[in-house]
């Protein structure tokens, strides 16, 4: 039974609204956080708490909360022609200059542009993709999706099986038959004494080559992969010539590399684009989040020539490339992501991340001191500590000690919002973030620390 009141929004919401990553029985008892508005960095819930946003909201809110210029775009957007579909030949100005820019800025050469809604929608329509390719190119054999353990690539249907997170394919029995994981390439958990970043990196791409090996490369059509690793792995960049290695792999088995860019396009990694910091060369991006700020609903897949002439040889063997959403290359949506992008531009965005990436890495690279911490990583504006029990084992804490939700519980008293995952805390925050922000910051969460620890040796 919950106890607000019945006319309150905490009571209104819990009478109707079904939260999505969100334990239903629980929310019926503790309710909702309400965020009410926002500026910078800072989110304001109904109670006039003020929060620093650690995580971008969903990794998203790139230039922070609320934006006139934006939402004048989308007001003219709407007024002038509100909705029209990209369906059969018909189209709208702001999802050709959209789709004209993002290959204009794209990490490598690509042909076309396909429109989505989400990142979700984007990694699922990349999945259609890779398989309507080897379709045409006569090899339907080709059906396999090799993924990363704990990696997060998407919630619908197909999507939830590339994720390779266990928790999120109990209960669905969603059908799981085309995909397989490789290792997480986790070096400070998962390394071996004495060994190197490369030589780790080595290890990890010689597994791949062996689950290759084992299903048959004549089965494998694509590996996916963030360029830094979010989702269940929390902000995790790759060791050491780790891509340059699998990459090496994926061309001796004539296997698909798709970059999942969701997280880590437009700047977020110190480049416009994850996969120019750390070397990929896909043959399909997908990407979303900070495509536009967050501010409206948008992805896009990016794909090369390749990809492009296997939807060219489809469409004239079954008529038509049968695939689309109603909302993709929504005029509105599309025009604020264009505004989003000329905004990076005159922001001088990459040079900006670059600017301050020092001053990240500095203030949560010296949180490694703290006894809770063993280790952080990260580039440009992303990163994650690691939090451990034992820093010379490197052992972590028992799953149901709870460390890392009883730290973002206290960062959230100290007005400071993370996100945790399992026992990493990812930090994404929004790129309009300054100096003095970061070292604020990284205080609070220091704090929280402190009081986890303070917490934790009490029990």
């Amino acid at each position: 039974m919950n106890h607000f009141a019945a006319n309150s929004t905490h009571a209104r919401d819990i009478a109707s609204v079904l939260h999505p990553y969100t334990n239903a029985r629980r929310h019926l008892e503790v309710g909702p956080t309400v965020m009410t508005g926002g500026r910078g960095i800072y989110i304001h819930d109904d109670s006039g708490k003020a929060y620093m946003e650690g995580a971008s909201a969903l990794w998203c809110a790139s230039l922070g909360f609320g934006n006139e210029r934006l939402a004048r775009v989308a007001y003219e957007a709407m007024r002038d022609i509100g909705y029209y579909q990209i369906f059969r030949h018909a189209s709208n100005e702001a999802a050709i200059d959209l789709s004209a820019r993002l290959l204009a800025i794209a990490p490598v050469p690509m042909s076309k542009v396909l429109l989505q809604c989400s990142g979700s929608e984007a990694n699922d329509t990349a999945l259609k993709l890779v398989w309507y390719h080897w379709n045409a190119q006569d090899r339907p054999e080709k059906r396999k999706i090799i993924s990363r353990k704990m990696s997060y690539h998407g919630s619908t249907w197909a999507t939830i099986g590339l994720t390779g997170i266990p928790e999120f394919h109990k209960g669905f029995a969603a059908p799981f038959q085309d995909f397989r994981y490789t290792e997480s390439p986790h070096y400070y958990r998962d390394h071996r004494a004495g060994e190197s970043e490369e030589q780790f990196s080595q290890r990890m791409a010689d597994a791949l080559e062996a689950l290759i090996q084992a299903e048959g490369p004549e089965t494998v059509a694509a590996f996916w992969a963030d360029p830094v690793q979010g989702g269940g792995a929390g902000a995790l960049p790759p060791p050491r010539g780790y891509f340059e290695k699998v990459q090496a792999v994926l061309a001796k088995h004539d296997v698909l590399m798709v970059a999942d860019e969701v997280i880590c396009g437009f700047g977020r990694t110190g480049s416009m684009w994850g996969s120019q910091t750390f070397g990929v060369r896909p043959d399909i991006v997908t990407c979303a989040k900070a495509l536009s700020a967050a501010m409206q609903p948008i992805s896009a897949v990016l794909l090369n020539e390749r990809i492009f002439q296997s939807i060219m040889t489809q469409s004239d063997r079954l008529g038509s490339f049968v695939h689309g959403f109603t909302y993709a290359g929504h005029p509105v949506a599309s025009a604020v992501a264009l505004e989003t992008l000329k905004i990076y531009e005159e922001m001088d965005l990459v040079n900006h991340v670059r600017r301050l990436e020092p001053a990240f890495l500095a203030a949560f690279g010296a949180l490694k001191d703290h006894p809770l911490v063993g280790d952080f990583s990260g580039c440009g504006l992303i990163g994650g500590l690691e939090l451990v029990r034992d820093k010379a084992t490197r052992a972590a804490f028992p799953a149901d000690a709870k460390i890392g939700p009883r730290v973002d519980a206290h960062a959230r008293e100290r007005g400071l919002i993370l996100r945790t995952t399992a026992d990493r805390i990812a930090l994404s925050p929004p790129l309009v973030i300054t100096e003095d922000e970061i070292a604020e910051m990284a205080a609070r969460l220091r704090g929280a620390l402190d009081d986890t620890l303070a917490e934790a040796g009490a029990g």
